[in-house]
């Protein structure tokens, strides 16, 4: 993992974080960090305290979910950030909760459930143009 630390693209993230706060450091774990809970078993703290992100691609511009890890995107809040916008959507089947997508490659115990994705599309639909 020592490898990781040493490419440019964390390099210059690296750079980005000292610009923003000297105290902040990037970590390379020994453990895995596939999942939000497995993050949390590796940096020992609760699931609360690991960030899950989605990302939509709204207009000309990228808009970034951050939610706990032990919850779930608030759908009111997302209809605020895209209305009438045109969105484009995509979903990583990594995300999806492992019970429905067991076979990928790095399953998401807690991930997202049909439901939830369901509501996600609809959401986009009504309140943004999909492309």
């Amino acid at each position: 993992m020592e490898n990781l630390l040493n490419k440019e693209p964390v390099k210059r993230v690296q750079e980005f974080i000292a610009q923003f706060d000297p105290k902040l450091k990037v970590l390379s774990l020994n453990t895995t960090a596939r999942t939000a809970k497995d993050a949390a078993e590796s940096l020992a703290c609760d699931v609360g305290a690991i960030v899950k992100s989605l990302v939509f691609r709204a207009d000309d511009t990228f808009l970034i979910c951050l939610v706990a890890g032990d919850k779930r995107c608030s759908l009111n809040k997302l209809k605020k950030v895209i209305r009438n916008k045109k969105v484009y959507i995509t979903f990583d089947v990594d995300g999806l909760d492992s019970s429905l997508m067991p076979a990928t490659g790095t399953p998401e115990p807690g991930g997202l459930f049909w439901d939830e994705t369901i509501k996600i599309i609809k959401t986009a639909a009504k309140f943004s143009q999909i492309v």
